[in-house]
């Protein structure tokens, strides 16, 4: 059984290219029902609301319960029973964190499609009072200090700079660039080292360069108090308050997990020890709190198995981290400025396969099944950030990391293995970016031979 509130799949990194009025809603986006008929998985549009991992009055198997949100049955409360449970959730967009925030405040989106496609109509009026003679201002980056996904804001940004380059009105626009990060190129990672034939470059040069060739500015280290009309109030880590006023601004929101109640046996609310304080579900990893210097690769989790039941799983986003990857950072008034570490992508794939592999071992074998683990510590990643649609002029950039996870005992101060981990920008990666988007959309839509493409 998938239970889940959304009619449609949503190949979310395309989201960037229906933003700027590249692609529309029905190129990112199908419907589940369909695939999940054809496959033989029953499928329930709803949202749920309430694990009972050790059954309860309802039965004396552990159950969910789920609301419903198709038209048919919206609001309608159901219970369904299982023997395994994957969470897998994804993040809830938290846009209540800073006032003001997101499509129902001052600001826009590319979250979802639909988000993505309001941005769309926001970002083609401002392209044209440009036109019009008008300057304008476009504001893009985190919209709260904790936030994730800079690299989703990065893309953003380089695709609204190309297409009002492609427009004729980039001279009278100007673009920036709004993050949480300590530093460019940080994307919640602490950085990267790139491993090249001349030696080893960072992140933050390869970033900070193609902020430069392309006139975007930044204002770092910033969380976001609030959002008025027109006008942005910030807070840097050095305790600096700012105003950035805007024309345009696409801000991301920090995430939050489901926010999934959990009960025992007897009726009795145990949320605080299946889930962490961000809603996110505790897995098998190290979570004592130790300072930065303390932190180890070995602190992350492997199974990614409930720490209270043993036939759940959380996957993807939807587990909890031990701690950051970035430097924790707090103001003089203790604001916490620091990126929550990415979980999206390609690790989100390897660890629903690991935790299926798990399961599928469970059924066949009982106790005696082997377990798969995917160690963020142990697993390399690659991601393609888009700079610009355009198959002749786009461009993308395209990096790899091996391991995700700093380990700095492994590989010294770099964290990682420099001969793994490298970055390029050109249009080959563009056209690897667009190849992408329509390889994993035949793989979700469980196409023939859909298995044969790896995460």
């Amino acid at each position: 059984m998938v239970v889940s509130p959304n009619s449609q799949w949503n190949w979310i990194p395309s989201n960037i290219w229906v933003g700027v009025g590249q692609m529309t809603v029905k190129q990112v986006t199908f419907p589940l029902a369909p695939v999940y008929r054809r496959k033989g998985i029953e499928f329930h549009q709803a949202l749920a609301t309430e694990l009972h991992g050790e059954g309860g009055p309802a039965g004396d198997r552990p159950y969910v319960n789920v609301r419903y949100t198709d038209a048919d049955r919206a609001g309608e409360i159901a219970v369904l029973e299982y023997d395994y449970l994957i969470n897998a959730t994804g993040p809830k967009l938290n846009f209540g964190a800073t006032p003001g925030l997101g499509p129902d405040g001052y600001t826009w989106s590319v979250c979802t499609a639909g988000h993505a496609t309001e941005a769309a109509k926001g970002f083609e009026g401002v392209v044209q009072k440009l036109k019009e003679g008008e300057r304008q201002t476009l504001l893009i980056g985190m919209g709260h200090g904790t936030c994730t996904c800079q690299g989703a804001a990065f893309e953003y940004t380089f695709n609204v700079e190309h297409e009002l380059v492609k427009e004729g009105v980039r001279d009278r626009a100007e673009v920036i660039y709004i993050t949480n990060e300590e530093r460019l190129g940080d994307f919640g990672m602490d950085g990267m080292n790139f491993g090249h034939a001349g030696g080893v470059t960072t992140s933050e040069a390869f970033t900070s360069s193609l902020f430069r060739e392309r006139g975007v500015k930044a204002i770092m280290s910033a969380h976001v108090e609030r959002v008025e009309p027109g006008v942005v109030h910030y807070e840097q880590v050095d305790g600096t308050k700012g105003e950035q006023v805007f024309d345009f601004a696409m801000l991301l929101p920090p995430f939050r997990g489901a926010d999934l109640e959990a009960f025992d046996s007897s009726g009795e609310v145990i949320t605080g020890e299946v889930f962490a304080p961000s809603g996110f579900m505790k897995v098998d990893a190290d979570y004592s709190a130790k300072p930065y210097e303390e932190w180890r690769a070995s602190d992350w989790p492997k199974t990614y198995q409930s720490v209270r039941y043993a036939n759940v799983w959380a996957a993807g986003i939807a587990f909890a981290p031990p701690h950051q990857m970035s430097r924790p950072r707090t103001s003089p008034s203790g604001t916490v400025i620091a990126p929550a570490p990415p979980r999206t992508g390609m690790p989100s794939g390897v660890i629903g396969r690991a935790v299926a592999q798990t399961i599928a071992g469970r059924v066949k074998h009982g106790g005696r099944g082997r377990v798969h683990t995917a160690s963020m510590a142990d697993m390399g990643a690659a991601c393609i950030a888009s700079a610009g649609k355009g198959w002749r002029t786009g461009q993308a950039a395209a990096m790899t990391v091996f391991p995700i996870i700093p380990d700095r005992e492994k590989y010294g101060a770099a964290g990682r293995d420099t001969r793994e981990t490298y970055g390029e920008i050109g249009l080959s990666a563009h056209w690897m970016k667009v190849m992408l988007h329509y390889l994993f959309i035949y793989k979700a839509k469980a196409r023939p031979l859909w298995y044969l493409i790896p995460e």
